[in-house]
């Protein structure tokens, strides 16, 4: 049996600032993000400007946080929004929603193929094999904050959580860093290292995420002000947004490989976005 550390959330205290941990993840994230990113932009069959990953970095940043936080106030805190706006702009206090932050990024990517002149796939196959890193550290960030825990269990690792009682659960953020997190990432690089049809390398980022997700949603406690839905003892508010996920991800995949079309080298192709 294993114990949570109960570390202090807050990593830097300098006089009325405090620095928090899971703010730090984040921004662990967006650097893990941006190297990893120039290192894929340098790729034969990728070659795209350094610049621009930084340019995509920007917009991802901006997604990230509205759309996590906004979706987060959608899908599990509107009664806390309504009763507290302000509490949207709390990140450090955790209550991000990767489904929102999802939606979040698919808009920036839009916005930004736009702006650019560039296939919408083409950027969003860029940009998914980086994600799993800021999956990670946000994971990471949970487990400091001693949030997400999963159902009561008797295997060996087992963690007592001492916020919440004495009693050994599933560390289920952990299970998502290591699935979500270093599994998926490994799986992405490794696929996105060689030319794929256009669409590919995001269906398979969908389909594994949302695979990993509901996976880890069968251990994981739902929000307590939610609970399991429709009368059952197991479907989650995560199983129910990550479904059209996995879904669409194998619809691309299949549509990817039934039409192949390849991103010109560098990106170049004009597209609607």
């Amino acid at each position: 049996m294993l114990i949570h550390p109960n570390i202090d959330p807050v990593a830097l205290r300098l006089g009325p600032l405090s620095v928090h941990w899971y703010g730090l993840m984040y921004l662990l994230g967006f650097l893990g993000f941006w190297w990893l990113g120039l290192r894929r932009a340098a790729l034969p069959h990728v070659n795209w400007p350094r610049e621009r990953v930084s340019d995509l970095l920007f917009y991802g940043v901006l997604g990230v946080i509205l759309g996590g936080r906004i979706g987060y106030t959608v899908f599990y805190g509107l009664d806390r929004f309504i009763a507290e706006p302000l509490s949207v702009l709390r990140i450090w206090e955790g209550g991000m929603s990767f489904h929102g932050g999802l939606i979040g990024v698919l808009v920036a990517i839009g916005w930004y193929a736009r702006i650019q002149r560039l296939n919408f796939f083409d950027v969003g196959d860029f940009a998914v094999p980086m994600i799993p890193v800021g999956l990670f550290t946000g994971r990471i960030g949970n487990f400091i904050n001693g949030e997400l825990w999963g159902a009561p269990t008797s295997l060996p690792w087992g963690m007592v959580f001492p916020r919440v009682d004495a009693v050994p659960r599933h560390p289920s953020m952990l299970y998502e860093a290591l699935l979500e997190g270093l599994v998926l990432f490994a799986i992405l690089w490794w696929f996105g290292r060689r030319p794929r049809p256009r669409m590919a390398v995001s269906g398979l980022f969908l389909l594994g995420y949302g695979v990993f997700r509901t996976l880890v949603e069968f251990v994981r406690l739902p929000d307590a002000h939610i609970g399991y839905l429709a009368g059952t003892d197991w479907l989650t508010m995560g199983m129910v947004l990550s479904a059209p996920m996995w879904v669409a991800g194998l619809v691309m995949m299949v549509l990817a490989y039934r039409h192949p079309v390849y991103a010109p080298v560098g990106g170049s192709a004009r597209g609607s976005g």
